[in-house]
């Protein structure tokens, strides 16, 4: 417990300094509008053009697909709040030798890198995605309970782990690899296929979003939470695949850490 306050707190100083550093940049705060604007307006807009023409998608809704829409913007938000930023940062600083800083610090590395720079103002994709995901319960307020409210706290919960540990892993191979900024930008442009749910897919295309680029869990299964359409076994999955990732990805970067040689080699 007393490691999660300190990360919680190590985080708030972060936090703060992102703040501060955005503050010096007010103009950024009303482009991050513009931006999350016009992305939103785009997708659902696309949406509308969908349902124009029929009442379901892949069995899926309107409102339950605004409420994934939603989820979509939620872990997008995360994702280029801290995780983004940060590990591209500490790909940089693999890159320059200035990881040695961060390893002389009496705190853990991994935890250092993961939080290392935060861009404030992606907090507007946050609140765009709570605030599309709360016009869509409106519609599904008959039909969401208490249980369908904690599995999609758990699978949203299970679904950012996956997408951080699929992150992180992919920026440790800069330990080995020099360009790996162009494979983050393909995971990037492959997590947009996650503003629909992953069902509508071709079979090839489902099974690479689930188990290759794990987009599924990431999104279309917290969404499924809420709209009463998941199964136990799919949380369970979620649960399993976080679990097995965190380890997974934890060793990979202690392995990582052996082959880096710092900025004296």
């Amino acid at each position: 417990m007393s490691d999660l306050l300190d990360a919680a707190r190590l985080f708030g100083v972060y936090f703060r300094l992102g703040l501060l550093n955005e503050l010096a940049y007010r103009t950024n705060f009303w482009v991050q509008i513009v931006e999350t604007l016009v992305n939103l307006s785009i997708v659902l807009g696309a949406v509308a053009v969908v349902f124009a023409r029929t009442d379901t998608l892949g069995g899926w809704r309107p409102a339950e697909l605004v409420a994934l829409i939603g989820v979509y913007f939620i872990v997008l938000g995360m994702l280029n709040l801290v995780v983004s930023p940060s590990l591209s940062r500490f790909i940089e600083d693999v890159r320059t030798g200035a990881l040695d800083f961060t390893l002389t610090k009496p705190v853990d590395a991994q935890l250092l890198v993961s939080i290392a720079e935060i861009r404030a103002w992606k907090l507007v994709d946050l609140l765009a995605g709570f605030g599309v995901l709360g016009g869509a319960l409106l519609e599904l307020a008959t039909r969401i309970g208490a249980l369908q409210a904690l599995g999609f706290g758990v699978a949203l919960l299970a679904g950012g782990a996956i997408v951080y540990s699929f992150w992180l892993m992919l920026a440790t191979l800069a330990f080995w690899f020099i360009r790996v900024e162009n494979i983050l930008m393909i995971f990037l442009s492959m997590y947009t296929a996650g503003r629909w749910p992953v069902g509508i897919y071709p079979g090839w295309l489902r099974w690479l979003l689930t188990l290759v680029v794990p987009v599924a869990f990431a999104v279309t299964v917290p969404a499924e939470a809420l709209t009463g359409r998941m199964q136990a076994s799919e949380l369970a999955g979620a649960l399993g695949l976080a679990a097995a990732l965190l380890l997974g990805s934890r060793a990979f970067w202690k392995r990582g850490l052996r082959h880096y040689s710092g900025a004296s080699a």
